[in-house]
């Protein structure tokens, strides 16, 4: 074990009630959460035609590796009953490891840092609300990513 230290977990979900899947995924995370940001709604980027995701980033601070954080990971998505029919495609529950501070990770099936994390608008607005020091100046624009609420108030923010 290389001791606790902070990872950070991008969650989204289209399909189904897409704020109870983030939710229920946040709490099977126990008492290693020690940050969740806001909820943003986002257009799908690539894949199908398929409705609009929510999506949060999650901070933990844990000892687990980094080949554990995926196998849990694929265990919330399996516990939303998530069914991977194409790339992209839409889906009850994706969790991304995002970030491993101190650790680099370059295999087939798993990449930290997340080689699309400072490409995506859906990532970085609510990686803002958790890991700011993470976030370039320049990054995209926010454009399209729009907070919906909280997991907290397990709503919708009034328009």
């Amino acid at each position: 074990m290389t001791g606790a230290r902070r990872v950070l977990l991008a969650l989204g979900s289209n399909l189904g009630d897409r704020a109870a899947h983030l939710s229920r995924a946040v709490d099977a995370l126990g008492d290693e959460v020690t940050a969740v940001s806001e909820v943003y709604e986002t257009a799908p980027v690539g894949g199908p035609d398929q409705g609009p995701y929510l999506n949060a980033v999650v901070a933990l601070r844990t000892d687990r590796p980094a080949r554990d954080l995926l196998a849990r990971a694929h265990e919330l998505e399996a516990a939303a009953e998530r069914v991977r029919l194409e790339r992209w495609g839409p889906r009850t529950l994706d969790v991304d490891v995002l970030w491993i501070d101190g650790e680099e990770v370059d295999e087939p099936d798993l990449v930290v840092p997340h080689p699309r994390m400072f490409e995506r608008a859906f990532v970085l607005v609510p990686l803002a609300d958790v890991a700011p020091d993470l976030v370039p100046a320049d990054g995209p624009p926010a454009e399209g990513v729009v907070r919906w609420g909280s997991l907290a108030s397990d709503g919708p923010v009034a328009p």
